[in-house]
Parts: structure tokens; C-alpha cells; sequence
């Protein structure tokens, strides 16, 4: 028997009204232990392509580390200073449908038999062929990073239900974070790069506009 979970849709509606890009952020508010949690929580329950969870989510509070990172993203000055926590979302690159990776998240934390595993790992190797994966490592650190947004939107939600404020970032240099990350011994032998940033607190002023967002009708079609 299915399990509903009852939903408020307007107190829904009203966290999307609510939330804005926060560029900076009151350094004298800080999200507390159990929130952070949640928000981290929803995250990892986020769904991904067969359950893999390709990404690995990155704390930083070091206040050495968020120097070093600033240099490197334009994107994130006003919230690397002010945040109250501060998320780099990580992808995975070892997700071959025959990495250990692979095949452990499947047996050791989905717990499938080794015959679904066979049967799943080889319906994956036909997914990741017909979509070029196997090819290009590009694409394959792309397949993870489209999925790691799927992680961020939701934490992003679950931050804004709570009354805490966030700020996706991709202004920052790819390269020189995955430099960055690599020399604190972050990146798995690099099994993983950087995907995406994310900052959490709480605003240090409102929006100096109301939000604004096309009409229904001019992005939905219906057939």
C-alpha cells in the first residue's frame, strides 16, 4: 500500500516566490547543524540514473580553502565571503556500466542479487554505447554532472521550505577548482570533478525586484 505524504502546494508555491539567487549573505546568521542536515539529506535522497548517485558533495568551511577558490570563481565572490555553508557538488567519471564503482553501488548498497546486477549492468553498457559514453570521458563526466543538478535543485527547494536562502554558481574555472580540489586530496584519484557550486544562509537584504518569470502559456505546449 502506497504511503501519501501530505503537501501544503501553497506553502510550496510560496518557498519558489520566496527564493532568490542570494548574492551575499548576513555573516551573522548561521544555518544551524539539524537544518544543514536536511538540506544534505535531500540531496542524498535525490534520484539518479539507476541509482548510482554520481556525485559526492563537497562542505566547505575553511576559510583558507574559500580563499583559494575565490581566486578562481568570479561567480561566487559575495558568497564565498558570507555564506553560512558553502557546497561544492562534485560528478563522478568512474560510472562505466563495469567499474568498481558501478558494480559495488549495485551490490553493496542497492543490495541486488548478481544475477540483476548482470542483468542491470547490461542494460546500462547498451544506454552508455548508444548514447557515445564509452567514447568520449567528456561525455561521460557530463551524464554524472546533468544528474548532479537534479541533487542541488532539490537541496535548493528544501532549503527555501525552510527559510534558508541559496545561490546556484558555474562562474568559477573548472580546471583550476579540480586543481584546487586535487591538491586537498578531494577528487578520488580523479573518479571525480567539479560539477557545480552551491552557497547556503541566510539574505542580508530582499530583492531589490519582485521575481519575474514568463507566462504559463509561453513555455508549456501541450499535444
Amino acid at each position: 500500500m502506497n504511503t501519501i505524504i501530505p503537501v501544503c502546494k501553497e506553502h510550496v508555491i510560496s518557498a519558489f516566490q520566496y527564493r532568490h539567487a542570494t548574492k551575499t549573505f548576513n555573516t551573522t546568521k548561521k544555518i544551524s547543524e539539524e537544518d544543514f542536515n536536511y538540506i544534505l539529506e535531500t540531496g542524498r535522497l535525490s534520484p539518479s540514473s539507476i541509482g548510482l548517485e554520481p556525485w559526492r558533495f563537497i562542505v566547505v568551511q575553511n576559510p583558507e580553502l574559500r580563499n583559494k577558490l575565490k581566486a578562481v570563481s568570479p561567480g561566487a565572490q559575495g558568497q564565498l565571503d558570507t555564506a553560512s555553508h558553502f557546497l561544492i557538488i562534485l560528478a563522478r567519471t568512474n560510472v562505466r556500466y563495469d567499474s568498481e564503482y558501478v558494480i559495488d553501488q549495485m551490490k553493496n548498497v542497492q543490495k541486488m542479487p548478481q544475477e540483476v546486477v548482470t542483468y542491470i549492468s547490461g542494460a546500462l553498457k547498451e544506454v552508455q554505447e548508444v548514447r557515445g559514453l564509452l567514447k568520449d570521458e567528456r561525455l561521460m563526466y557530463e551524464w554524472s554532472a546533468k544528474q548532479t543538478y537534479i541533487a542541488m535543485g532539490n537541496m535548493m527547494t528544501a532549503a527555501a521550505l525552510a527559510g534558508i536562502d541559496s545561490c546556484p554558481i558555474e562562474g568559477f574555472d573548472y580546471a583550476a577548482v579540480d586543481h584546487i580540489l586535487k591538491e586537498e586530496g578531494l577528487l578520488e584519484e580523479g573518479n571525480l570533478k567539479a560539477s557545480v557550486m552551491v552557497a547556503f544562509g541566510y539574505r542580508n537584504e530582499e530583492p531589490k525586484r519582485a521575481k519575474t518569470r514568463s507566462n504559463m502559456d509561453q513555455i508549456v505546449s501541450w499535444t
